[in-house]
């Protein structure tokens, strides 16, 4: 009756999000995300909207997007609309989809956990000094 696999994090079209979302997996976007948005693969569905950065290995985008984008492989299909700086390894453009913004091209592989797991450390840091 239920599915043993697990399909990854998902965040429903009613739903908006302030703050920092960091996951494992997959994490499909349906409703709005406002900071910063790390995964192993994020799918931003049509519709759906992220002001912020987004950081994957794998990135599919069909909906709205402001900020910058690092990932290894991004896919911008028809109904996307990108408005920021996009670093990647790989980069697809569907007819359609709207980009406005620089392009770079990396050479190194994307260690994203990592990479979101260090910004929360920096987060926290300056937090800490800030309070003291």
């Amino acid at each position: 009756m239920f599915a043993s696999k697990n399909r990854g994090t998902v965040i429903g079209k009613g739903l908006k999000i302030v703050g920092s979302v960091t996951a494992e997996g997959l994490v499909e976007v349906h409703g709005q995300i406002e900071g910063e948005l790390h995964g192993t693969s994020l799918v931003i569905a049509k519709g759906a909207s992220v002001v912020g950065t987004m950081t994957a290995q794998r990135i599919v985008v069909d909906g709205n997007v402001e900020g910058p984008i690092r990932g290894g492989d991004v896919i911008l299909k028809s109904h996307a609309n990108v408005a920021g700086d996009i670093n990647h390894q790989s980069l697809s453009i569907e007819n359609g989809a709207v980009f406005e913004g620089c392009s770079k091209r990396a050479t190194a592989r994307l260690d994203v956990v990592q990479a979101g797991k260090k910004n929360e450390g920096e987060r926290s840091a300056r937090k800490l000094s800030a309070a003291e």
